[in-house]
């Protein structure tokens, strides 16, 4: 590498052209112009690098010496360095009401404490436009019945009136905050339906440009939208704080995984066969913090949505994004959904400009890290459970995955006698943006059902059925089509516009069903259409989950049990008593076709998204306070102020080595965030349960751990408290139980960390592989600081939980390779000293551990310190991402005073 490549800095200015389309001339920064320059081989970078490569190179050319540093690109291209860090600052923010009432927590505790030390409140305000969506909070209440959605969203407004008079008052104290209010629909199904432009055209000192679309969310199936060509993940809440006040994403220009798909789906097989499938094989890629872009002919047979449905899982893959490249494909999608023909132009025009353009016969040519192939031909119809979304199995070998968990019966009585059994089905749920964005999937589901009304069967009496659309305009199309029909007669009534089932709130079970389960010990199974299956997640009640496609779903509740073969079994009996086979009711592709076409159209798209952004009369009626800062209640169990601000100081402190700290729990390998830090139902004899009581909050009253995540004191008690959480230290229980050492006495998560800080004790966790699997679950690092958590030591960390902790001030360490909790016999009751923090960190660093047994002995380990850019480690030593954001707030408030 020349001296001049290892540190590339060029005049941004000088790679400014102008393009004309429909008579307006726009500018841009020219990637082209950029190689000219001396980037060799800038053309060769993976589309999504580009656009990397272009917010760099935008953002950078506001610097002092007018010199855009590209060096960590040049690394990346002439030698595959991944460490070297840039700064991403996404265009605009998406995020869920369930994360974002945290942020807009923290960004109210930051007005108070600004206003504390002296500075101006209003200097915290969001930087970039933020969309939040209220999406998260409505319940499967009512169901399988006409008016279910109107009850469930009745139900909704009662219960999160406090919130949501909350998101109300933010609404008035933010700039730049808009809300989608409740019934609106899921945010990643708007943001690809209504709000991503794909190219943003902005006006910067009378000059129009041409951008990239950039974003980021505050959920982790933010790159749903890659589909559309537009770059964006999810980060935690703590990161997200900071980026809404205008701090840089930073990262590591990741590796990018070439996966070309190949061959073309056989007839039957959805597109939630297809992610499913590639969730399975790229799962086993090692793809944390890596991107992946989808490229090869097998494209040419996915449809827009179809690449939506496999986007959306990339965090179940590991990796940070799917992307796919702009074709004809997105600008006919673009058209579908009511966007401007003027500006699809502008897309296609920038998109071939800048190499954003899809070209198969240059694809081979860019410069990915590797190559993964999937063939599409070999795709089966499938399922993938009992308990993670890449376990999938071929449809037919269903009940010998359910069996992983428990033995199935040897007949199904429970279809003649109501009489559940191990491995029957209790719910079914057309739920999730994941696949209810996709038109052919539900039409699919749509047709199967009227063929399975036409042919006399019925949902099974012991199934809870549910259909909850990401948004309003499938519901449109369904009615639209008189498929809806036969989807009611079924029981899949419309039950609410949001997430419901898919992150847990499949409300209760039928009482009869209730019952047995709580007088037998039965594993029973939910089949849903969404993209994530954790034990607890759906239904604490249910142990068994299943995702498949939305006929699959149908078909299960005609079933009624996980017990069959459903490729040669039948699903029940016609009027006649004959067999009726799923194959016998499945629609033909030419029907599907047929009824996609002549049953969605763009007019439906602009009548439903028209008024999106208007309330029900319930929302309109909330009482608001118009107060800069908002007024805290101590007595309200549901908004409290935050205490991650108490007592700050304007100068930092120095991050101290941790000594003598004990083992507060030890898990095994994927620990999820869900089972961290839950979001659904608040269980009876929990500690947030027994906290509540202890308030006189009625049982019934205790709506969510999501409700509540404005309630510290409930948030702390429900970490590492899912009640199917397994402290190995306990491992004859679950939920949240450890050992209080030296006398090794067994007591909760949350009263052994309080007892341990009123010993002045540090405390650290033990994980496995793959440790903050799963949502982008801020309360799982929060509640872990609140424990009194100094330190996490895994095998390997999940991308958004690893950024979490360390903007918590919760340092992530990797013990080695081949060294881990069953490589030294950890118990639970050892002593940790971790030295090395307090003289200084640098990214990627090592720290010295030594490790104290009951008897003495003692064990060095060396622990790779996770923290991966000079960013993170100023965040960590500045006690966290908040305590960070508020100093550099702070300091511009005295600046300006000055």
């Amino acid at each position: 590498m020349t001296s001049m490549e290892s540190n590339m800095r060029i005049n941004a200015v000088k790679t400014v052209e102008q393009f004309h389309v429909g008579g307006t001339t726009l500018s841009f920064y020219s990637l082209k112009r950029v190689e000219r320059q001396g980037l060799k081989h800038a053309s060769r970078l993976p589309a999504s690098l580009k656009i990397l490569l272009e917010n760099t190179l935008r953002h950078g050319s506001v610097a002092s010496s007018g010199l855009t540093d590209l060096s960590a690109f040049a690394k990346w291209l002439d030698e595959g360095q991944t460490g070297a860090a840039v700064s991403f600052y996404p265009r605009r923010m998406i995020i869920p009401e369930s994360s974002g009432l945290p942020l807009l927590g923290d960004l109210a505790c930051m007005r108070d404490a600004m206003a504390n030390l002296g500075g101006n409140p209003h200097r915290i305000n969001p930087k970039i436009p933020i969309d939040l969506f209220v999406d998260h909070s409505v319940t499967v209440d009512a169901h399988a019945r006409p008016g279910a959605a109107l009850i469930n969203h009745a139900l909704e407004m009662k219960r999160n009136a406090e919130r949501y008079s909350f998101l109300r008052w933010a609404s008035r104290a933010f700039d730049g905050l808009r809300i989608f209010p409740p019934g609106s629909g899921i945010c990643h199904q708007i943001n690809l339906e209504y709000l991503a432009n794909v190219v943003e055209i902005v006006e910067t000192n009378g000059e129009t440009w041409a951008i990239p679309d950039t974003l980021i969310g505050m959920d982790s199936h933010t790159p749903m939208i890659n589909a559309l060509s537009v770059l964006g993940w999810g980060v935690g809440g703590l990161e997200g704080t900071a980026v809404s006040l205008g701090e840089p994403v930073s990262l590591a220009i990741p590796e990018v995984i070439g996966c070309r798909l190949l061959g073309k789906p056989r007839p039957g097989v959805t597109s939630t066969d297809i992610v499913l499938s590639i969730t399975q094989i790229l799962r086993q890629q090692a793809l944390a913090g890596k991107f992946v872009e989808f490229l090869g002919p097998g494209l040419n047979s996915l449809s827009l949505s179809d690449r939506a449905t496999i986007a959306n899982m990339a965090p179940e893959t590991g990796a940070t994004v799917g992307f796919f490249p702009v074709d004809d494909e997105t600008l006919r999608y673009l058209a579908l959904t009511g966007r401007p023909s003027s500006h699809i132009e502008v897309v296609r025009a920038y998109a071939k400009l800048q190499g954003l353009w899809r070209d198969d016969t240059q694809a081979d040519n860019n410069l990915y890290t590797s190559f993964v192939d999937i063939n599409l031909e070999n795709v089966a119809p499938s399922v993938a459970g009992p308990s993670r979304p890449h376990q999938r199995v071929d449809l037919a070998a269903a009940p010998i995955a359910f069996s992983a968990l428990a033995p199935l019966a040897p007949s199904s009585p429970a279809h003649l006698t109501n009489q559940l059994q191990n491995g029957d089905v209790v719910l079914a749920a057309i739920t999730s943006c994941t696949n209810t964005a996709n038109p052919s999937s539900m039409i699919t589901a749509g047709l199967l059902a009227r063929n399975a009304v036409a042919a006399g069967l019925m949902s099974k009496p012991w199934v809870k059925t549910s259909l909850s659309p990401g948004s309003k305009v499938v519901a449109a199309y369904l009615e639209a089509s008189g498929l809806q029909t036969s989807l009611d007669a079924l029981g899949f009534n419309v039950a609410g516009f949001g997430c419901m089932t898919c992150m847990g709130n499949s409300g209760p079970l039928p009482k009869e069903v209730d019952a047995q389960l709580l007088d037998e010990n039965l594993v029973v199974a939910s089949v849903i259409s969404g993209n994530r299956n954790f034990e607890g997640r759906v239904h604490p009640k249910v142990r068994a989950n299943f995702l498949a496609s939305p006929p699959l779903v149908i078909a299960y509740a005609l079933a009624g049990t996980m017990a069959i073969d459903l490729t040669n079994e039948p699903l029940g009996s016609d009027r006649n008593g004959s067999p009726v086979y799923l194959r016998d009711i499945w629609p033909d592709d030419q029907s599907i076709r047929k009824a996609t076409h002549e049953s969605i159209t763009t007019d439906m798209y602009q009548a439903q998204y028209k008024n999106i952004l208007k309330g029900s009369a319930e929302w309109d009626q909330l009482a608001v306070t118009d107060a800069p800062t908002f007024p805290w209640n101590d007595e309200s169990t549901f908004i409290r102020r935050p205490p991650f601000l108490d007592n700050v100081a304007l100068q930092s402190s120095v991050s101290e080595d941790i000594l003598n700290a004990r083992v507060l729990g030890i898990f095994g390998d994927m620990l999820t965030t869900d089972h961290i830090s839950p979001i659904g139902v608040i269980s009876a004899g929990t500690p947030a349960a027994e906290y509540l009581e202890s308030l006189g909050v009625n049982p019934s009253d205790f709506v969510s751990y999501a409700a509540r995540r404005l309630n510290h004191d409930v948030m702390v008690r429900g970490t590492f408290a899912n009640i199917h959480i397994r402290n190995e230290m306990t491992p004859d229980v679950t939920g949240s139980s450890t050992l209080l050492h030296p006398a090794s006495v067994r007591t909760a998560i949350c009263s052994a960390a309080e007892q341990y800080r009123r010993e002045g004790v540090p405390l650290v966790i033990i994980g496995g592989k793959e440790y903050g699997a799963g949502s982008s679950r801020d309360w799982a690092a929060k509640g872990t600081r609140l424990l009194g958590v100094r330190a996490v030591i895994a095998e390997s960390f999940e991308r958004i939980h690893r950024s979490n902790l360390l903007c918590m001030g919760v340092l992530p360490l990797q013990f080695p390779d081949n060294v881990n909790r069953k490589s030294l016999a950890l118990k639970g009751d050892e002593i940790f000293s971790i030295v090395g923090i307090s003289g200084g960190l640098k990214p990627l660093d090592m720290v010295d551990c030594v490790m104290t047994r009951m008897d003495g002995s003692k064990v060095a380990i060396p622990l790779h310190v996770r923290l991966d850019t000079q960013v993170e480690i100023d965040y960590f030593q500045q006690g966290g991402i908040l305590h960070y954001v508020l100093r550099q707030k702070l300091s511009e408030n005295k600046a300006l005073q000055e």
